[in-house]
């Protein structure tokens, strides 16, 4: 583990990965919000541009690209717009694939009813805060907060508190950037579905080099699972001091989603 801001870049040491890459394929994990698209205040306005999904395309059709996100995968495809990526939906939940079809873990079906509860009380009692946005999703349920007022902020904070204190065994908390993602207590993340993919799609050989990019809290677990076998890219600025001083399991660092669309161009043609 070390800090952000003593990683070394992505594009600038290139040629040290592509010296990890001799004699092995690629296979690219890549988160979406933060990633292939800038952060925003709405999820739904998240929006790939024309230029980056080209450059995901061009790039699928030459190794494994899969993109795993917290949100629903249905939604993920519909905002890709591609039929030739694998999609790993609610955290890996719910993947999908060019080849398989769909695959859905059976653990976050005995869930459903008790995140819309969940749901149906976010809604309630977040109605009269500003800005509060509420996202049911397959397996979990976000809260974001992104527009609330900051002094409202500990009001989110306490009503997430109260929802894991009233189901201790039952739900747990992720939290993200400006956002609380309610999910079933159960022993799975997005760096367990970068696992299960791996060996799901025949990609856990040693001829396969797993590369994951994302800027996320919940994309250190993928970081994780990949040491020692795979590299882990993480997406963000360091003009914060918070997060610069972030120790993380990631390998490298790319500053924004310009730089990634850059770093998938070079991987066109490593």
């Amino acid at each position: 583990m070390q800090t952000l801001s003593a990683l070394p870049h992505a594009l600038s040491d290139f040629d040290e990965l592509r010296q990890h890459l001799a004699g092995r394929r690629p296979a690219i994990f890549l988160d979406y919000d933060g990633t292939l698209t800038p952060i925003v205040d709405r999820p739904e306005d998240a929006l790939i541009s024309p230029s980056m999904r080209r450059m995901v395309a061009d790039l699928a059709e030459r190794v494994p690209v899969c993109v795993v996100s917290g949100r629903d995968r249905p939604m993920v495809q519909a905002l890709m717009g591609l039929d030739n990526l694998i999609v790993a939906g609610s955290h890996g939940f719910d993947i999908w694939s060019p080849d398989g079809g769909a695959i859905e873990r059976a653990e976050g079906a005995d869930f459903t009813d008790l995140l819309a509860e969940v749901t149906d009380q976010l809604q309630r009692e977040t109605a009269e805060v500003a800005g509060a946005l509420v996202e049911p999703k397959k397996a979990s349920v976000a809260i974001h907060y992104r527009l609330v007022a900051p002094e409202q902020h500990p009001q989110i904070a306490a009503l997430v508190q109260g929802i894991l204190a009233a189901h201790p065994e039952e739900l747990k908390v992720t939290p993200g950037k400006m956002v609380y993602e309610i999910q079933p207590k159960l022993d799975w993340d997005k760096g367990k579905a970068v696992l299960y993919l791996l060996e799901a799609l025949h990609l856990d050989g040693d001829e396969i080099l797993p590369i994951y990019l994302g800027d996320d809290i919940t994309d250190e677990d993928a970081f994780r699972a990949l040491n020692d076998r795979g590299i882990g890219i993480f997406v963000g600025q360091l003009d914060d001091p918070e997060i610069a001083n972030h120790h993380t399991a990631a390998d490298a660092i790319l500053y924004n989603v310009d730089e990634v669309e850059t770093f998938l161009g070079m991987m066109t043609k490593a």
